[in-house]
């Protein structure tokens, strides 16, 4: 039978003393300590990261168009998760989102009136102005411009 040549220490993390010592002092100069990041706010964006969320709120309504009819969610992502980071992305966010909602308000009109026939030319339309209107807003971002759309009800600011 052999014996422990070392009997008077404890496996590593056995010792009661050990285990209930309060954790190191942060590093100096005021920086956090490891495995925490930096405090303040979001970091600034740089123009062309910028300037790729400000179209991002545009095309995404053609894409969640495409995907299942829900152009408007594109938009309203944009708007939650880079609109705080940059007053250029959230007012092309939010321009895009309420002309994406008043479309969706116009063609459920259109599609009501398609009882009375009426519909049945708006509903065109609508689609028409739609696709055109949201292209001009993508081309006007790309190029650094902010695009009002027409005939847009302001709802969300």
């Amino acid at each position: 039978m052999t014996q422990d040549p070392y009997p008077e220490q404890p496996y590593q993390g056995q010792d009661p003393a050990e285990q209930h010592q309060a954790p190191p002092p942060p590093p100096p100069g005021g920086q956090p300590p490891y495995g925490y990041g930096a405090p303040g706010g979001p970091v600034p964006m740089s123009p062309a990261e910028e300037n790729t969320w400000s179209c991002a709120a545009h095309w995404t309504a053609l894409l969640g168009s495409v995907i299942g009819g829900l152009a408007f969610l594109g938009p309203l992502l944009v708007m939650l998760i880079k609109g705080n980071a940059s007053p250029r992305v959230r007012a092309h966010a939010v321009e895009s989102l309420n002309f994406q909602l008043s479309i969706l308000i116009y063609a459920v009109i259109s599609f009501v009136l398609v009882f009375v026939l009426v519909g049945i030319v708006l509903l065109p339309i609508v689609g028409i102005a739609w696709l055109v209107l949201t292209i001009i807003g993508t081309v006007k971002s790309a190029n650094g411009e902010y695009y009002r759309y027409p005939l847009t009800i302001r709802m969300v600011s």
